[in-house]
C-alpha cells in the first residue's frame, strides 16, 4: 500500500495515519509505573499501615481510568523508601503465596549458620503479570529471615528496572491479613480495557527492521516502536507512545508527510524511488 501523504510504502505511515484509536488512557513511560507521585485522575480508595519490627509498610489501593491497583511502600528505620505495584489480580496471587511461605517458615527450625544456603534462599516463587515479573524469595542472613519481593519490568532488552521490598518473616501473616482485608473490600478485578489488543506489525526498510507492538499495563495501553539495525550486534532502540498520544503523534507525522509532498514534484518522485527498498512485512511474529 502506498501512503497518500508521502507516496512511500512505509507501513509506519499507514499504521499511524489511518488507524482509528481512542484518545483515553494514562501516560505510559518506559517503566510500568510512576515514581510514586500522584497522576492526574488518580484516586486513592483505601490505605493500611503496618508496623513490622523497625519497618513501616503502606498498602494503598489506587484507581485511575485504566483500573485499580495496590501500591506497597516500605519505609525503613533510616527513612529509606522502596515500593512495588500490584494489580488486584496479582495481589490476590501474592496473598496466596504469602500463606504458602508462612507455612513453610513455620516448619523451619532455628537458624543454623552451618546449614544456611550459599545464596541465602530458602524458598522461591515467581509471578508473571503481562510485562512484569515478580520474584519472591524467602531468604536468611545474619540479621534473620525475610521475604524479598522484587518487581521487574520486562523491556525490549534484558529486563527493565527492578524495585523490591523486604518483609520480615515474622510479619508475613500480618501482611497477608491486611492484603486480604483490602481484596475482600475491592475484589480482584483489575478493571481497564477488556477487548483484544491489535496484532503487532513488522516492516523492513533497507538494513533496518521496525516492530510495532501494542501492550497494556496498569497505566494504560501503549504502542512500543522498536528499530533494529541489522548489523553484527543487532542494535535495537525503542520508544513507547501512550494511547492518549497516538492521535497527536499521527497528526504530527501527517503534517511532515504533507510538507515533504508539497515541497516539489521532483521531491515526491525521488521519495517514491528511495522508498522502493522498504518492504511492509505485515503482522509481526508472535
Amino acid at each position: 500500500m502506498i501512503c497518500a501523504h508521502c507516496r512511500c510504502r512505509l507501513s509506519f505511515c499507514t499504521f499511524l495515519l489511518f488507524g482509528k484509536y481512542s484518545q483515553g488512557g494514562m501516560d505510559v513511560g518506559t517503566s510500568d509505573f510512576d515514581s510514586g507521585q500522584n497522576q492526574q485522575g488518580e484516586q486513592e480508595l483505601a490505605t493500611k499501615m503496618l508496623q513490622i519490627q523497625s519497618k513501616r509498610f503502606y498498602l494503598d489501593v489506587k484507581q485511575n481510568r485504566r483500573g485499580r491497583f495496590i501500591k506497597v511502600a516500605e519505609i525503613g528505620a533510616d527513612g529509606r523508601r522502596s515500593q512495588i505495584f500490584l494489580a488486584l489480580s496479582t495481589a490476590a496471587d501474592f496473598r496466596d503465596h504469602l500463606s504458602s511461605f508462612s507455612d513453610f517458615y513455620a516448619s523451619l527450625g532455628p537458624p543454623n549458620p552451618e546449614s544456611m544456603p550459599e545464596d541465602g534462599k530458602l524458598k522461591s516463587e515467581m509471578m508473571i503479570k503481562e510485562n512484569r515479573r515478580y520474584y519472591l524469595d524467602l531468604k536468611e542472613n545474619s540479621r534473620g529471615r525475610f521475604l524479598r519481593c522484587a518487581q521487574v519490568s520486562q523491556t525490549i532488552t534484558r529486563g527493565g528496572p527492578r524495585s523490591q521490598i523486604a518483609i520480615p518473616a515474622q510479619g508475613m501473616i500480618e501482611f497477608r491479613d491486611a492484603l486480604t482485608d483490602l481484596l475482600d473490600e475491592f475484589g480482584t478485578d483489575d478493571g481497564g480495557f477488556k477487548g483484544e489488543l491489535p496484532e503487532g506489525r513488522h516492516m523492513r526498510v533497507e538494513n533496518k527492521n521496525f516492530y510495532f507492538d501494542i501492550g497494556q499495563n496498569n497505566r494504560g495501553i501503549y504502542m512500543r516502536i522498536s528499530e533494529v539495525l541489522q548489523v553484527k550486534s543487532n542494535f535495537r532502540t525503542a520508544i513507547t507512545v501512550p494511547e492518549k498520544s497516538w492521535a497527536r503523534f499521527r497528526d504530527i507525522f501527517a503534517d511532515y508527510c504533507d510538507k515533504m509532498k508539497d515541497g516539489s514534484t521532483s521531491g515526491a518522485t525521488s521519495g517514491d524511488k528511495a522508498s522502493s527498498s522498504g518492504t511492509d512485512i505485515g503482522p509481526g511474529p508472535k
